[in-house]
């Protein structure tokens, strides 16, 4: 049974008849030469219908709060990504998945209060994470430690809290000043009495109570190893002091017994 061969003009026909498909748009966003510009478009989530060629996301100023597990679809492409101006209060450890190409992200001008490390781990490629303008009291130095590629990361406008749980974080800042742009406008916000006064004008010195009260593992390790044996030491101790006490008691009595007539 011979093949059916279509000629040349007619295949020419049905392919400019059916074009191949585009890809895809969200409806509230306007997209040109792989970028997705959704700006003020009053979305409350990422959009899912993106295109795996997307290399630019632009969701400024809209109200997306939460970024749960897998928030974004597989986009092997994507070079930038833009979250400023929304209401961001939580990114869960897996909401960045799939975003291994990634090298600038801007979730500055949110509402976040914590980072952890474990949710910027599929960022290998990122070389500039803005945390600009959001309400971080603290960060992790496991955050830009996750980061192998960064290069620029700001923090300015947060208010920071200057006490002892700073020291992790102030130590990475200082050694890789050339990493932390806008230094200038890393301000503490708490306690009052050092509002405004900034970070990198900290010296070794400040932190001397801090690191007279922090334990090294092998502090806890000998901890582990003292503790049940000063545990069982001082019960063997209470149990031949009771002995004693009881061996003492019962001498008297007799000899009391002895003086009497």
């Amino acid at each position: 049974m011979g093949c059916c061969r279509v000629p040349c003009p007619v295949l020419a026909l049905l392919l400019l008849l059916c074009p191949p498909p585009l890809p895809a748009c969200p409806a509230a966003c306007r997209c040109s030469s792989g970028e997705v510009d959704c700006r003020e478009r009053g979305i409350r989530e990422v959009p899912w219908s993106l295109s795996t060629n997307t290399s630019a996301l632009w969701l400024g100023y809209n109200f997306i709060t939460v970024l749960g597990p897998r928030s974004f679809p597989r986009l092997p492409g994507l070079r930038l990504l833009s979250l400023v101006h929304n209401r961001l209060e939580l990114i869960h450890s897996r909401a960045l998945l799939g975003l291994g190409a990634l090298q600038e992200l801007d979730l500055s001008h949110n509402h976040l209060t914590m980072l952890t490390p474990e949710t910027f781990l599929p960022l290998s490629s990122l070389a500039t994470l803005n945390l600009g303008s959001n309400r971080l009291g603290e960060l992790e130095p496991g955050v830009p430690g996750a980061l192998p590629q960064l290069q620029a990361l700001l923090l300015q406008d947060n208010p920071w809290v200057c006490s002892c749980s700073i020291l992790p974080l102030w130590r990475w800042l200082s050694h890789n000043r050339e990493k932390v742009r806008e230094k200038s406008l890393l301000l503490c916000g708490a306690p009052e009495q050092l509002n405004k006064y900034p970070i990198m004008a900290f010296g070794d010195e400040s932190f001397r109570q801090c690191q007279d009260t922090l334990l090294s593992p092998e502090h806890f390790i000998s901890f582990f190893i003292i503790g049940p044996f000063s545990f069982i030491a001082s019960i063997l101790f209470c149990t031949f002091m009771g002995s004693l006490v009881v061996f003492c008691h019962s001498l008297r009595r007799e000899s009391h017994c002895w003086r009497r007539p």
